[in-house]
């Protein structure tokens, strides 16, 4: 054991055991009190990226914490069926054969996607194993499981029935290329440099026109108005008139409506309902005709003339040739602009006004509201509220139909024969209206976050009454980011609220980014991802856990390296150092065995880790994850590891042997079980190494619980002097070079008599941990000396014996000369124009830290100069 090194190679094997052994069930012991979560569910085309691993880390963190606290807990996983993405990625792989969907059929290509789901699809449950999650597998949920497929049956057909399911002509996003409507989550919306052609629609009297800006003339041929904002005085003497829509020359009037922003090119806007959500609801309110000149294949229809057949984008670039030719255009200027993509395929969105189903949300929305507002559901940072209240506050109706085959079939038959619809959870066999059994069902499937709106409740059991509904409904934290507040979270408060009559969590935390170390966002074009297995097998997946949680400050993005997860692999390192010291030096001692008195550092550290625990417990209890995490890191780094097991050195042999040991053993026992729910495979692993002590896993060990008896305010205010004292000495010997095998005799100057006796008491620590062989407390020092002062008394350090001053003033100065060399590389840096232009914000900052750090070493070096010529 004493050559053995950290290497994290036990995780796999801890994780079977925990598994084989059911510790990831909840127990059915009703008396205790219920905790649940349910996971997110990740895409099931997914892998494991670093934001999963934050959120499945931060999860793992509350249900092992609270599990070990004695709740009986239950964190349900599963996957989403992700309509558009499977069904992209298995075309791509028929692509691979020669086959379209359309060769195979619905039926078939279904299939197919099962099968693929079937190989692939447990991808991501392997990798969330490797990380750690501690999810109960046995209730694996897939959203498209008979038990899910059956609660969205239910909820279609209720809203449906109670009137909240609707069927009605929309604008829409829409993929040519997946040829699907699209959610406004699904298009990804990038700003791209574009132009703005100022166009001019004479008027239908033949005396001058009206022009117009537009980033889109191919839209023109399904212009139905011109529009000008009632407020502009510039257009108010030809409101009511026509202009001839240019090409197609066709009457069209000018109206007025507040939507129309007179700073925007002219003042004057082209109204294409077919093509503009925002021209839709202009169209509306106007009585206006929808004419789609692009169809569903982003190709030009007949309304487009000699254009019908061709691109989209083809037809812009031959139109603008030909308003040029014939006058029409009369600028055209650089503009950036916004351009929505669909996710999936990157293709370029087209509003698109198609017949679709939605949901009426204005009723639903206003409990979901309300039980925010009682706080009912708590958001975590609060400041997401607002966010979330915006978005409810002005919902619209929710498209909920997509034009795909994989996916929730929409449980509406049409009658052949009268026309009407029958909605149902099971396939009718005649129609409801007139009997007819010439049915045929609808061919869209639901939009992907239908399922998921009722995700909390279905994975549960719901629509049957089952114990886990019963006992874990509502749950009590969901942890998710914040781009799907409103995708996602707001439609599962109002669907829970609306079929259980309570809210589906008591808390949202919302998680923050994980950027790159200099604050961008990780993509790989720009080559900064990390890959979080990558990370695993490289650190272990305790170093990636540990690095996340202890970054997740509320409200501020993580910014990751590999460097910081090595920083973190370096702190399983000490604690593995740390296990093999106590192993070493505890093998007589018994759990059971307590010792009657302890030393003053015994005292200390018990005092130091019942704060921590309580320290712990209470930024867990307010999600603060990197509170929780910081002040383990500190005990047991600094606290635990650089200064109680150098003091118990000095007992092993004392009165205090013992007492020492047993407190080395039962104090990192305990640090063990804190640390476990961050760190669940170390902790488990030297947990299980522990000599003598009692149990089956860590993970059912109990966490340590606050005891205020063993705090101690006055040995904790003594021990902090004296390792200011052990500080400022050890500062003392590294500046000046003093090797750490030479003892060394200082001198104190204390006014404080209290202060003179507690260092008096516990030298014996300094003379330890500092290397001094004498301490003197004395008001007059009659040897050159260096003087270090702290807020206890001045500390001397004789100069005879230690430093040759003339050899260190010398190795100062040419320390001195290469911290001027990055002085003027730095400041060159800072104040080059192009450098500040070109880098991102977060390295500009970075080096103005990196330039402040070296300028303060700087001055000090300076000063230890002038203080040694004065000796």
């Amino acid at each position: 054991m004493a050559d053995e090194k950290y290497s994290p190679e036990f995780e796999q094997k801890w994780y079977k055991y925990w598994e084989n052994r059911g510790y990831f069930k909840p127990s059915d012991d009703s008396e205790k009190e219920k905790y649940s979560i349910v996971i997110p569910p990740p895409n099931v085309t997914g892998v494991l990226h670093i934001g999963h691993a934050l959120n499945g880390t931060l999860q793992d963190i509350m249900v092992r914490y609270k599990r070990m606290k004695g709740f009986n807990v239950l964190w349900v996983p599963g996957t989403d069926h992700a309509g558009i993405a499977t069904q992209n990625m298995v075309e791509k792989e028929l692509a691979k054969e020669g086959i379209r969907k359309e060769n195979l059929g619905r039926e078939a290509f279904v299939k197919r996607v099962w099968e693929w789901k079937k190989a692939y699809g447990d991808r991501i449950i392997n990798q969330m194993k490797r990380l750690g999650l501690s999810c109960d597998w046995s209730r694996l949920r897939f959203t498209m499981d008979e038990q899910l497929s059956k609660a969205v049956r239910k909820v279609f057909v209720t809203l449906y029935k109670e009137g909240l399911i609707y069927k009605d002509k929309y604008i829409i996003n829409w993929c040519p290329r997946c040829h699907t409507a699209l959610s406004d989550l699904e298009v990804e919306h990038n700003d791209e440099s574009g132009k703005l052609y100022h166009i001019e629609y004479p008027f239908e009297d033949g005396k001058g026109g009206i022009i117009v800006a537009t980033t889109r003339p191919e839209t023109m041929f399904g212009d139905t108005a011109v529009a000008v904002n009632p407020n502009d005085k510039r257009y108010k003497n030809v409101v009511g008139k026509k202009v001839i829509l240019p090409i197609k020359n066709k009457p069209i009037p000018i109206i007025e409506d507040e939507y129309v922003d007179s700073s925007f090119g002219t003042g004057a806007v082209k109204i294409t309902p077919a093509h503009d959500p925002n021209d839709f609801e202009v169209g509306r309110r106007h009585n206006l005709d929808i004419v789609v000149a692009i169809n569903d294949r982003g190709r030009m229809t007949k309304e487009a003339l000699h254009y019908e057949g061709t691109d989209r984008f083809e037809c812009r670039a031959n139109l603008v040739n030909e308003l040029e030719a014939k006058g029409f255009m009369k600028d055209v200027t650089q503009h950036k602009h916004s351009v929505g993509h669909c996710y999936r395929c990157k293709t370029t969105i087209e509003p698109y006004v198609s017949e679709q189903w939605f949901v009426k949300t204005k009723q639903l929305a206003r409990d979901a509201i309300e039980a925010v507002e009682k706080e009912e559901t708590k958001f975590i940072p609060k400041s997401w509220e607002k966010t979330y209240f915006e978005w409810m506050h002005n919902i619209k109706d929710w498209c909920i139909s997509r034009q795909l085959w994989w996916g929730h079939r929409i449980p509406v038959y049409k009658c052949n024969v009268c026309g009407k619809y029958t909605v149902s959870e099971d396939e009718p066999k005649t129609c409801e209206h007139c009997g007819s059994s010439n049915l045929s069902q609808e061919t869209d499937v639901l939009d992907t976050w239908f399922s998921s709106a009722l995700w909390p409740m279905s994975t549960l059991g719901w629509p049957d009454d089952t114990e886990d509904l019963r006992n874990f409904y509502p749950t009590s934290l969901l942890v998710t980011g914040f781009d799907i507040i409103f995708f996602w979270v707001a439609r599962m408060m109002m669907m829970g609220l609306h079929f259980m009559k309570d809210v589906p969590f008591r808390d949202v935390y919302i998680h923050a980014l994980v950027r790159d170390q200099y604050g961008q966002k990780m993509s790989k074009t720009k080559g900064n991802v990390i890959d979080p297995m990558d990370v695993i097998d490289k650190y272990g997946a305790d170093s990636i856990r540990f690095t996340l949680a202890i970054f997740a400050a509320q409200g501020r993005d993580i910014k990751l390296s590999e460097d910081r997860i090595d920083g973190y692999r370096k702190f399983m390192n000490k604690i593995w150092n740390a296990y093999r010291f106590i192993e070493l030096n505890t093998r007589d001692v018994r759990f059971e065995d307590k010792p009657k008195k302890l030393s003053a550092a015994s005292t200390w550290i018990k005092s130091r880790l019942a704060k921590t625990i309580q320290a712990t417990q209470n930024a867990l209890a307010e999600y603060k994850y990197n509170e929780a995490a910081n002040a383990i890191y500190q005990f047991i780094w600094h606290e635990f590891c650089d200064y109680y097991i150098e003091m118990s050195k000095i007992h092993m042999e004392d009165e205090y042997s013992y007492a020492i040991k047993y407190t080395l053993l039962d104090v990192f026992e305990k640090t063990m079980r804190l640390l476990h729910p961050f760190t669940p495979f170390i902790t488990e692993e030297l947990w299980q190494r522990l000599p003598n002590r009692s149990g089956e896993s860590i993970m059912v060990a109990g966490y340590p619980e606050f005891k205020s008896s063993e705090v101690s305010e006055e040995i904790e205010s003594s021990m902090e002097m004296i390792i200011d004292i052990i500080k400022s000495v050890r500062n003392l010997r590294s500046e000046n070079g003093i090797v750490p095998s030479k003892k060394i005799k200082v001198y104190m100057d204390v006014k404080d008599e209290k202060s003179q006796a507690i260092i008096v008491s516990f030298k014996n620590y300094i003379y330890a941990l500092a290397g001094v062989e004498s301490l003197t407390i004395t008001p007059k020092v009659k040897e050159q000396c260096l003087v270090q002062s702290t807020i206890y008394g001045d500390i001397y350090l004789p100069v005879e014996g230690n430093i040759d001053v003339e050899k260190e003033i010398e190795r100062l100065n040419k320390l001195l000369k290469k911290q001027e060399k990055s002085l003027s590389f730095l400041n060159g840096k800072i104040n080059n124009q192009a450098f500040l232009d070109r880098a991102p914000k977060e390295l500009i900052e970075e080096k103005k830290k990196e330039l402040k750090e070296i300028t303060e070493v700087y001055n000090k070096t300076k000063e230890r100069i002038k203080q040694l010529k004065r000796i």
